[in-house]
């Protein structure tokens, strides 16, 4: 395993703050070998940091947590191993898009170069809106004389127009990122990416994107919405509106514990037929209606919010597909209450087959998917780890010649004291020997 290939990412969800750590192989795949949780509710609303101090405990416990799961893991003996910096996925209810338009004459012999393009980009990228971050640029739609284009290098035109689509937020995001992350955790940021637009690229599949398609991230806090029309993305925006509402909702007659074990094991976006049916919360029993009703009203609100900025775009006749994500689109009958509304096919996401493996997380469970996203989108290093080295102790020339001359002493000592030995021996045995025969031995 190269020490080069480690990456590690924080997720920043409302309700959960997720950390982890992937191997990157040489194929581009990534295989999860750390990932842990911590409840981020006390300092996290709606997908923005609003305690700084209390976010960074957190990230540091995620960090330690990590680095001891790491080193068990490692088959090598390390002195030690420290995440130094981490890839951070920013939401938030302030996260849209925005039109963003650069363009150049050509002339009448214009020819596109890849030269004109990096211009109009760089272009791109030193717009500043009024009292907005550009967080991420999407990949440009091109027109040559008004016409689509989608590779125009070496192409002919008058006029060239690159159409953007700028991520925004406010300036707050990324500042509180920074300033919880690397100035009191004392972690560097490798990179600070858009979460729903890494999500993005690995759940949907090109053809989805672009026949005309729409993903939902149902969140704790908000709830986000990336469409695609055409291979290209067409709008991103974030309804302030996430399931931890629909908790809120029920405990108008549960507590809050029950309200999430109603809301998780018998709620469901459509009331149920049998209005008679009984379900066990806690120590009570209740009426299935009694929660549904309260859960559908909710749903309700929610989905007409979504489907209103699908219309704001002009793209509700056009969308083919929608694709869930998040921890509320497990809600049960969701998928078929929003099939049958908008008429449109409608899966739950999955990260694409090949783009990532583990063998210790449920890659579809939802709380880790928008972590395993970010995974796909480092490229640097994150992770050092210095290896256990072995004890040498060197010895000055002066004393191994010393050494030397003792040990040549003691080789001759043990020399004549052996030959004086072997002496003393054959005389005694001689010395027997004439005691017995009486005759003078000779040697």
């Amino acid at each position: 395993m190269e020490y080069t290939e480690f990456i590690a990412v924080i997720d920043l969800g409302t309700i959960n703050i997720v950390g982890m750590v992937g191997v990157k192989k040489p194929d581009g795949t990534f295989q999860v070998i750390a990932h842990e949780v911590e409840n981020a509710e006390s300092c996290i609303r709606r997908g923005t940091i609003y305690k700084i101090s209390d976010t960074a405990v957190k990230i540091k416990r995620l960090i330690r947590k990590m680095e001891n799961v790491l080193s068990n893991k490692l088959s090598e003996k390390v002195q030690d191993i420290k995440i130094s910096k981490v890839y951070v996925g920013v939401g938030g209810q302030s996260l849209r898009s925005i039109k963003h338009s650069e363009s150049a004459v050509l002339g009448a012999d214009g020819l596109v170069s890849k030269e004109i393009l990096d211009s109009l980009n760089e272009k791109s990228k030193a717009y500043k809106p009024d009292m907005l971050d550009v967080l991420d640029i999407a990949s440009p739609v091109y027109y040559l004389d008004n016409k689509p284009e989608a590779d125009p290098i070496g192409m002919q035109c008058y006029r060239i127009d690159a159409n953007y689509q700028l991520i925004v937020g406010r300036p707050s995001l990324r500042k509180n990122i920074i300033a919880a992350v690397t100035e009191h955790a004392r972690i560097n940021i490798a990179g600070i990416c858009v979460s729903p637009l890494a999500l993005a690229n690995a759940v949907l599949t090109e053809e989805e994107k672009k026949d005309g398609c729409a993903l939902i991230d149902f969140g704790g806090g908000v709830t986000s919405l990336t469409v695609y029309k055409e291979g290209s993305l067409l709008n991103l925006s974030v309804i302030p509106f996430g399931s931890s509402l629909i908790t809120k909702d029920l405990m108008s007659i549960l507590t809050e514990t029950e309200a999430e074990n109603a809301k998780r094991n018998h709620g469901s976006a459509e009331r149920e037929n049998d209005t008679n049916a009984v379900v066990q919360i806690g120590t009570n029993k209740m009426k299935a209606f009694e929660i549904n009703d309260i859960i559908e009203a909710r749903i309700r609100e929610i989905l007409e919010n979504i489907y209103a900025r699908i219309k704001e775009i002009n793209v509700q006749d056009e969308l083919k597909n929608v694709v869930l994500t998040g921890g509320g689109s497990s809600l049960k009958q969701l998928d078929e209450v929003i099939r049958k509304q908008w008429h449109v096919e409608v899966r739950h996401a999955s990260v694409r087959k090949g783009l990532v493996s583990a063998e210790n997380i449920d890659l579809g469970d939802p709380i880790y998917t928008v972590a395993i996203s970010l995974l796909a989108n480092g490229t640097e290093n994150c992770v050092t780890i210095i290896p256990e080295k072995k004890v040498t102790v060197e010895i000055p020339e002066e004393e191994k010649k010393e050494n030397s001359k003792k040990n040549s002493n003691l080789l001759g000592d043990l020399w004549t004291s052996t030959k004086r030995r072997t002496e003393k021996i054959e005389e005694l045995f001689f010395k027997e020997e004439n005691d017995v025969s009486g005759n003078k031995p000779t040697k």
